[in-house]
Formats: C-alpha cells, structure tokens, sequence
C-alpha cells in the first residue's frame, strides 16, 4: 500500500503538483543543476562505437512511459517483412541477470519473470527479444543469431552506441521542464537536438481500442503514467494505480474485483503479461500504431 501511494504522489508531484510539492520542487533546484551538469559530462566523454549493424533506437526525455512500446512493435511489424529484428531491452525489474534470450524464432524460452513485462509482451507479438544490461553484449548475440536489424528500446542512453535515435514527445508534458529531482527529465530538454527523428505526439496515427469489453470493468495498471489511459476512465467503474511494473498476485486482484462488484480486470498488455495465467476475467487495452510516412522514409534511409 506504501509503494502504490508513493507512487500516485509521485506522480502527481511531477504532473500536477499542488502548493507544497511545488515548494519542494523549487528546494530541490540545486540538486537538478548537478545532475544536468553530470549527465552533460556522460555525453561529452561517450564516443560512439560501429557495432557494424543497423540500430534503430527507440527513447525518450523523461522518466517513464511515453509509448516507447507500442512504437517499437510497430517498428518491428513493419520492417520484419524485409529484416531479422531483434529487439533488445535491459528487462527492468526482471529477476534474472545478465543476457537472457526471450524469445528466438516465434519460441518463448523463459517466464515473464525472468524476461519483464514489457520483454514478454514483445515475445506475445512473435518478436525475437533479447534482454541485457549489457546492451552490446546482446547486439553481438543478435548478431550470431542471423540479425540484420536491431531495434533498441529506450537506448537513448546508450551513448557509446552508434545508432539511429527516435525520440519520442510525451503525450502528456511534466509540469516543470527540469531534470530530475524537481522535475520528470532524466535529460535536459535540449537534448532533442540529439535525435535522428522527433516523434511528437500527433505523429502518427493511434486506434485504441478494448478487446473483451464487459459492463462493468475496473481500471487496474501498473505503468508510469497511467493518465495516458484517461480516455477509458469513464468506462470503469473504479480504477487501481500501481507502481510502474508491480508484481501483481491474484489475491489481491480478486480483493480488487470484490471490491468495485466488477465483471472483468481493465488491463493494458504490460500488465496482462503478468496475469494472464490467473483465470480472471480479463478485458485487455489494445493500441495500434499506424507509422507515419516521415518516419518510415527516415528510418528508411537510415538503413540503406
């Protein structure tokens, strides 16, 4: 209970915040210049290196979601039809360490334990995932795996790694446009500089829609920012906010059903990866991406 009211603060704090956690945002100034100065220093000190393979880069500014996933699989659908894509990903909050190969060939080889929800969640969409915190140990694996094509999902970070870098605009701004503690950043705003290509909100073209609608469903997720699911709020009867990438157990989700009389759990893919095996009543947030024609001409050219 602890974690999920935190994180609903926090989340309030870098969004809406009200008169006392503006206050304290403006105490903690200071520490934002330092971490912008040394974040500056990161980039300045990186030198790129050619792994000798096409890497798409899939990022963003702040902290959180801002549809880095449903981007990247529409990525990978798309441009499957003509290359071997692996998608690599660090697997935050898995249990497992170092490289795990998720799914190779249409073949899931682990749990969504040992793989994380958004890893998994590729692996449902036939992707070949590989998850590392070493990100060019997993591009090389990639490699003797048959990859001509990597996409990397939220590998801005990675400096030291040449690539082709997409950076997404959050649909929904952080109310201070700082780095973090005082505001949502993980890097300065003039970083956009630092991208291939801006995706801004309106890009391109999204359908969202709810697979196994029922009457009355309860909103229950666990990523960064569940406001981005605002739009289906009116059709629930209650919603349940959790830490992004909480472990669900099926005790307190049937507490939760319960509770709001509710004739199905209102999920997105992430948080169904981690349920799915529950027996629940389960109406799943589906969205599709259909990729603007910049982009693909852009990405396109990149490759060539």
């Amino acid at each position: 209970m602890y974690k999920k009211n935190f994180h609903n603060w926090v989340n309030k704090y870098f969004y809406s915040p009200n008169f006392s956690q503006k206050f304290i945002a403006k105490i903690l100034f200071p520490l934002s210049y330092i971490y912008t100065f040394i974040v500056i220093i990161k980039k300045i000190l990186s030198k790129e290196k050619d792994l000798d393979i096409k890497i798409i880069s899939v990022g963003n500014l702040i902290v959180g979601g801002s549809g880095k996933t449903p981007l990247t699989l529409a990525l990978y659908k798309y441009f499957s039809k003509k290359y071997k894509i692996f998608i690599i990903l660090r697997g935050y909050k898995r249990s497992s360490k170092g490289l795990v190969e998720v799914c190779i060939d249409n073949k899931i080889l682990v749990d969504v334990k040992q793989s994380g929800d958004e890893a998994m969640e590729y692996a449902l969409n036939n992707a070949n995932v590989i998850v590392s915190e070493n990100r060019i140990n997993a591009i090389q694996k990639a490699k003797n795996l048959g990859a001509n094509l990597i996409i990397l999902d939220d590998g801005f970070s990675k400096f030291n790694i040449k690539k082709f870098n997409i950076l997404l605009k959050p649909p929904i701004r952080p109310y201070f446009n700082f780095t973090l503690p005082s505001g949502a950043y993980r890097y300065p705003l003039f970083f956009y500089k630092f991208g291939d290509f801006i995706v801004e909100n309106s890009e391109n073209k999204k359908h969202s829609f709810i697979e196994n609608e029922t009457k009355n469903m309860v909103l229950v997720t666990a990523i960064a920012n569940p406001n981005r699911l605002k739009e289906h709020f009116n059709k629930c009867v209650g919603k349940e906010f959790f830490p992004d990438h909480h472990a669900f157990n099926k005790f307190e989700l049937e507490e939760i059903i319960k509770k709001y009389n509710a004739t199905s759990l209102l999920v997105t893919m992430k948080d169904y990866v981690k349920i799915k095996d529950f027996d629940l009543p389960i109406s799943i947030i589906k969205l599709e991406i259909l990729l603007s024609q910049t982009l693909i001409k852009a990405i396109s050219n990149y490759i060539k």
